[in-house]
């Protein structure tokens, strides 16, 4: 009799742990919640890249937007300087001096390279006009059979032409760097004041 007593005991708390293991509480149902898809990176071509965000994080330190301003105008002007090989220490030279931001100066005259090739024959040319002497020869033959011939009047003639495009490009300077700079104050005041007040984007992504 006992024996049947602890045997039906032991059959109901199997069923009682069995059941319990069983119940899973209230049923509910699992809705799919939509991930939104992530962003497309963006690339942000070259001049973004190398000049205005490197102008950006000068605002961000401290950099005033007037000598920044005045910086961006004398390194571009230096920049296209006709005298090739010289514009790294003119601009150096002339930051140093003027008390400009040398950093702002640099990254504004390494972007005016290729406009620098671009405008050194006009600047001769033009110089050739403005002081009345002989225009330099265009033809690689010319240069090359005044080269064999008179060396050294070919020479003087180079340096008489880089001479009068150097004065040249010194006068227009003088007249568009208070230009530039005065352009480019309130643009750069505007792009402080977006940073000071957490205003993103600064300035619009282009994407290439």
């Amino acid at each position: 009799m006992a024996v049947n007593f602890i045997a039906l005991v032991t059959d109901l708390q199997n069923r009682t742990t069995f059941r319990f293991l069983q119940y899973t509480g209230p049923t509910c149902t699992v809705y799919p919640v939509p991930v939104p898809a992530p962003a497309p990176a963006v690339h942000h071509n070259w001049i973004y890249r190398r000049v205005v965000l490197p102008i950006l994080a000068l605002l961000r330190m401290g950099a005033t937007p007037h000598t920044l301003a005045w910086s961006i105008a004398v390194g571009m002007l230096v920049g296209i300087n006709p005298v090739l090989g010289t514009t790294t220490v003119l601009c150096l030279a002339a930051s140093v001096s003027l008390r400009l931001n040398v950093v702002a100066s640099q990254i504004a005259n390494h972007a005016m390279f290729l406009l620098e090739l671009a405008l050194v024959v006009p600047f001769i040319r033009l110089g050739s006009r403005v002081f009345h002497t002989a225009a330099m020869p265009l033809s690689p033959h010319m240069f090359l059979l005044a080269a064999r011939t008179s060396p050294l009047v070919l020479t003087r003639r180079l340096w008489m032409w880089e001479w009068h495009a150097f004065v040249l490009w010194a006068a227009i300077s003088v007249v568009a760097a208070p230009l530039i700079a005065l352009a480019l104050t309130p643009l750069l005041q505007r792009l402080l004041n977006r940073i000071q007040h957490h205003q993103y984007p600064i300035m619009p992504i282009s994407a290439e």
